[in-house]
C-alpha cells in the first residue's frame, strides 16, 4: 500500500472503526534513519493501534528503527516480506527475502530484543519456483525462531521478474487453502491472510480458519466497509455505524485544520473518491473532488460541495 495508505488515509479509516489495526505504507529502514524521519512517522494520536510497517534486511538497521518507532509510540512493527516492486529487491528488501529466512529470523531476533511491542511479519506464500508448500512452511517455522508470532499472508506467489507489483496483486492466483493449511500445521502461532477479500462476509468466513484478516485494496476503494467491522468482527454490540456524511464532515474538519498547516488538499481528497461507491451520485461526489480540490486556496468546502451532489438517504 505504499502511497496508498498515508496519515491522511488513515485518519479517515479511523472515522469508521475504532478496532481495527491500521498499517501505514512501507518506510524502508535507509529512509528512517536517513530521511526525513519527522514526515515519515508523523501520525495522528487518533489512529491507534497503528502499526509501523517496515523493509530491510540488516538486523542493526531494523533494531534501530523498531526502537524508533516503539519511541514513537506506534503500537506493532511490521515487517514486509512481500512486496515484490523492483526498486525494493534492489534495495535487497521485501519478497526477495523470502528465499532467505535465516536472514528474515536474524532481523525479528534483533528487534525482538530491542523492543517490547509486537514484532509481525507479512509475506507471500512463495516466490517464483519456491512456491510449495513446504516452501511456505519452512519459511514461517524458521522465521518464528526469531520470536515472530504473528504472520500475514499474502495467499499469492510473486513473480520478482516478468510481473509489475500491480500484475503480482492479480495474475498468480489466490490460494487461501495453503494459508489455512499453515494455520493447521502451526497452530501455536497467529496465521492472518490477505489477498482479494473483499467484503465482510468473506472476512467472516475466511475467520473460521485463520486467527485475521488484512483488507488493502478493498479498504481503499470501498472504504465504508469498516464501518460496520466493529459489530460484527469484534462483536461490539453497543457500536452504531456512522453514516457517510458524518463521516465526510468529520474529514472535512480535519482537512481544514491540515490545510491551515500547508498540507495541499488534494493529498487528503483522494483517500475519500470510494467513500459512496455503489451510492446514487457516488459519480457526482468524485468528480467534484477531483476536479475542485486543486484550486487554489480550495479547502474544506469542495468536500461539503461534494456531499450536496449525493442524496442523503435520511431524507428520503
Amino acid at each position: 500500500m505504499m502511497d496508498w495508505t498515508d496519515r491522511h488515509c488513515r485518519f479517515f479509516h479511523r472515522l469508521m472503526t475504532r478496532r481495527a489495526l491500521l498499517y501505514s505504507e512501507m518506510v524502508t529502514t535507509g529512509a528512517i534513519l536517513h530521511g526525513d524521519r519527522k514526515r515519515l512517522l508523523q501520525y495522528n494520536d487518533a489512529e491507534h493501534p497503528v502499526a509501523l510497517q517496515i523493509g530491510g534486511d540488516d538486523p542493526r538497521a531494523l533494531a534501530q528503527c523498531a526502537a524508533i518507532a516503539e519511541d514513537a509510540g506506534f503500537d506493532e512493527v511490521n515487517l514486509n516480506v512481500g512486496c515484490p516492486s523492483d526498486r525494493v529487491q534492489r534495495g535487497r528488501i521485501g519478497a526477495c527475502l523470502m528465499t532467505e529466512p535465516e536472514v528474515v529470523a536474524e532481523g525479528v531476533a534483533a528487534m525482538r530484543q530491542r523492543v517490547r511491542i509486537p514484532i509481525t511479519v507479512k509475506h507471500r506464500i512463495g516466490v517464483d519456483d519456491q512456491d510449495r508448500y513446504e516452501d511456505l512452511e519452512r519459511f514461517v517455522r524458521i522465521v518464528s525462531e526469531g520470536g515472530c508470532g504473528t504472520f500475514i499472508v499474502h495467499a499469492r506467489k510473486a513473480w520478482l521478474s516478468g510481473l509489475s507489483p500491480k500484475e503480482n496483486r492479480e495474475i498468480p492466483p489466490l490460494r487461501y487453502e495453503e494459508v489455512h493449511r499453515l494455520k493447521s500445521a502451526l497452530p501455536h502461532l497467529s496465521i492472518e491472510i490477505n489477498g482479494g477479500i473483499k467484503t465482510l462476509d468473506e472476512v467472516e468466513e475466511q475467520l473460521r480458519l485463520v486467527d485475521g484478516v488484512m483488507l488493502g485494496r478493498a479498504a481503499y476503494h470501498t472504504p465504508f466497509l469498516l464501518a460496520d467491522a466493529d459489530r460484527r468482527i469484534f462483536g461490539d454490540g453497543d457500536s452504531i455505524p456512522p453514516t457517510r456524511q458524518a463521516v465526510a464532515r468529520h474529514y472535512a474538519d480535519y482537512c481544514d485544520r491540515q490545510v491551515a498547516q500547508g498540507q495541499p488538499l488534494p493529498r487528503m481528497t483522494r483517500h475519500i473518491l470510494g467513500l459512496f461507491h455503489g451510492c446514487p451520485g457516488a459519480r457526482g461526489w468524485r468528480r467534484h473532488l477531483t476536479e475542485q480540490a486543486r484550486r487554489p486556496g480550495a479547502n474544506s468546502q469542495v468536500i461539503l460541495e461534494a456531499l450536496e451532489r449525493v442524496p442523503d438517504p435520511r431524507a428520503a
